[in-house]
């Protein structure tokens, strides 16, 4: 059977590379083989696909997405990481398909080979949300994933409107896909033992939102007012929204009242085709 890396390969091969997981990089290695192939077999990697990895690190992950035939394409900011993989992959997975990348996660906007279907990645936590978007964003042709986060921020990205956890990411993942948490992880299967909870959040892509669907530029109109909105979120929107839907509460309550949604309602209160109502109304009101 092909091999995985356990608790003892973890330490070894770190050792050998002078690594010492760091906070700022968000390095917490998997370490143990049954998660691994639970999160690929959640993922539904299908051998023969192309899936893209996010911070691999010690190769943990990618070893299970090998294991499952999967042509991988690894993203890695560290450099002695990014060297080592394909040997770490030779060495346990021969005969598989891996490419590395060494590159920051939120710079890359194009990949070697045949795009990905798919994304499965154990996310550096300090910069889970922005790579998932920018991710999404670049890469259209990923069509559903498995991500493992810090359980706060899954529940986040999982919620809907009206959940005391619900925000910006909430609105914005939602634009790209339907989102699902989908399982916990113990602490305990990760080296360095992290101080969060950890969760899998999983996702599937469809067309954005709106009748016709919304374009790129409307999106980013979206967002400017799901970001206005929840920085003030205990504001109701026509006093939130006012810096960005023309200066006063009247203007803003002007267009919020043209897109059908109440201005004494909270950004909490709505969901991602709401926000792109008020965005298409904002050029009505000039």
């Amino acid at each position: 059977m092909p091999r995985l890396l356990g608790p003892a390969e973890i330490r070894d091969l770190a050792q050998i590379l002078g690594v010492t997981p760091t906070k700022k990089l968000g390095q917490n290695f998997v370490h143990d083989g049954n998660t691994v192939r639970r999160i690929v077999q959640t993922a539904g990697v299908e051998a023969g696909e192309t899936v893209l990895e996010i911070g691999p690190g010690l190769g943990s992950l990618t070893l299970g997405l090998l294991e499952a035939g999967a042509n991988v394409v690894a993203v890695e900011i560290d450099g002695r990481l990014a060297e080592q993989l394909p040997h770490t992959a030779t060495l346990m997975q021969p005969g598989t398909s891996l490419t590395v990348v060494h590159d920051d996660a939120l710079r890359v906007t194009e990949l070697p080979g045949e795009p990905p279907v798919r994304l499965v990645a154990n996310l550096p936590y300090n910069v889970s949300v922005p790579v998932l978007l920018h991710l999404l964003e670049h890469f259209p042709s990923i069509r559903s994933g498995i991500v493992m986060v810090q359980a706060e921020v899954g529940h986040r990205l999982a919620a809907g409107p009206g959940s005391k956890v619900y925000g910006a990411p909430s609105v914005k993942a939602a634009w790209y896909g339907d989102w699902r948490t989908a399982g916990q992880v113990s602490r305990l299967v990760f080296w360095p033992v992290p101080n969060v909870d950890s969760v899998l959040v999983g996702f599937a892509r469809r067309d954005a939102p709106g009748d016709p669907p919304g374009t790129e530029a409307e999106r980013r109109a979206t967002f400017e007012l799901v970001d206005a909105a929840f920085q003030q979120r205990r504001k109701m929107l026509r006093q939130a929204l006012s810096g960005v839907l023309g200066g006063s509460a009247a203007d803003a309550s002007a267009v919020l009242e043209l897109a059908g949604i109440d201005p004494q309602a909270r950004g909490e209160q709505l969901g991602v085709d709401e926000f792109l109502r008020i965005a298409r109304a904002l050029p009505a009101s000039d």
